[in-house]
């Protein structure tokens, strides 16, 4: 199995064909946004748009790890919440 194998399951994820180098955009909702369609487009996604690229998301910011510049982080993050927004889902508690 390859070094880097979260890398290329994001690259090459059998659900989305996501748009290139969404996960490093500086401004939230353009990532939020670019998921979005990326999941109402796929046909090969196994569940409902909103948690298929919320869960594409969560996946990168976890596999990055320590490894992601916190600047970034805070950007996905808060692109976490715009998603909600675009899906119309509530906010999440906590």
């Amino acid at each position: 199995m390859a070094k880097y194998w979260s890398k290329k399951v994001t690259e090459e994820s059998n659900a989305l064909d996501l748009e290139e180098g969404v996960f490093k955009f500086k401004n939230p909702k353009k990532i939020a946004l670019s998921l979005k369609k990326s999941a109402e487009a796929s046909t090969r996604k196994k569940a409902h748009p909103f948690q298929s690229a919320m869960s594409m998301l969560n996946f990168y910011i976890n596999r990055a790890g320590e490894n992601l510049d916190p600047t970034q982080k805070e950007i996905l993050e808060k692109a976490k919440i715009e998603l909600r927004k675009l899906f119309k889902k509530a906010p999440k508690s906590g």
